[in-house]
């Protein structure tokens, strides 16, 4: 398998692409990353330094590797956090021209916009850009819940709204929708959801929830759905190896007391996870 990412890089910590190569080479998956930013860390410090590269020298990137005829090879491209508005058009432009190579290629988009305790911590402009451009011509999309619901216009917090939500943002283009951070108001305590719905069903897996924020762990989760779900065309057993690998980054993170994803440390939880967590179909 070979994925195009399209994400940022960082010199310190996982965030982007310095989140999702690592476990995706794990799994055996050959990454062709793309930068976006070159940045010393990410932006959750409240300072960085380095570069945000400007989107002509992105598609310069792009046309490179594509004259290297890499491009009939790529099963999917993995897009993430969008720092400037400019990246998109880029993004949507390599989509169609590895799909023109590679019909039976996959678009994985994570509509990186916020979450419910923060709000919205992008661009004014990216919600909107990312709704009505990049997500219509994504097969697959990794929102939270607060995302889905600004994807959509609802709020979504029961599985009955969520299915609906998702359902919604089907029709806007993508055939499967992974809904991570689902926060039900009627979950067993201390637990947390991700929702899975493509064509043939819906399913929701529950994790334990850990008292730690971790940055990069959407773009881990991202990556390693989209490599699952390439591989098996099963919503289900993609849905479950990917929680059995977060949980367990995760967890391992929270225990080591650092800061930053324990990324490497946490490597058999990718090439072998653990499948702890079943998936239950929904509908």
């Amino acid at each position: 398998m070979k994925v195009l990412s399209i994400q940022s890089v960082v010199a310190h910590g996982h965030v982007g692409n310095s989140a999702a190569v690592f476990p995706l080479q794990r799994l055996g998956v050959e990454v062709v990353p793309i930068p976006t930013v070159n940045f010393s860390n990410h932006t959750g410090y409240g300072a960085w330094r380095g570069p945000l590269l400007p989107p002509s020298d992105v598609a310069e990137i792009l046309l490179g590797v594509e004259e290297r005829g890499v491009f009939p090879q790529v099963d999917a491209v993995l897009s993430g956090y969008q720092g400037g508005t400019g990246i998109a058009d880029v993004i949507i432009d390599a989509v169609r021209r590895v799909k023109a190579a590679n019909p039976a290629a996959l678009y994985a988009c994570d509509p990186v916009m916020g979450n419910a305790k923060s709000g919205c911590f992008v661009a004014p402009e990216i919600p909107v850009l990312l709704r009505d451009r990049v997500v219509p011509v994504a097969d697959i999309i990794t929102p939270n819940q607060f995302e889905l619901g600004f994807l959509t216009g609802t709020e979504p917090a029961s599985v009955e709204e969520t299915l609906a939500s998702a359902d919604l943002a089907r029709a806007m283009g993508p055939s499967t929708v992974v809904v991570t951070s689902v926060e039900r108001p009627d979950r067993e305590e201390g637990t947390i959801e991700m929702l899975v719905v493509d064509t043939v069903g819906s399913w929701l897996v529950s994790t334990p929830l850990l008292p730690f924020k971790a940055n990069g762990s959407g773009d881990v989760t991202a990556a390693l759905f989209t490599a699952h779900y390439v591989q098996t065309k099963d919503a289900a057993l993609a849905l479950e190896r990917t929680a059995s690998s977060v949980f367990d980054l995760i967890d391992l993170t929270y225990r080591s007391g650092e800061r930053e994803l324990r990324l490497v440390q946490a490597q058999e939880f990718y090439a072998t996870p653990r499948m702890q967590f079943k998936a239950e179909q929904v509908r």
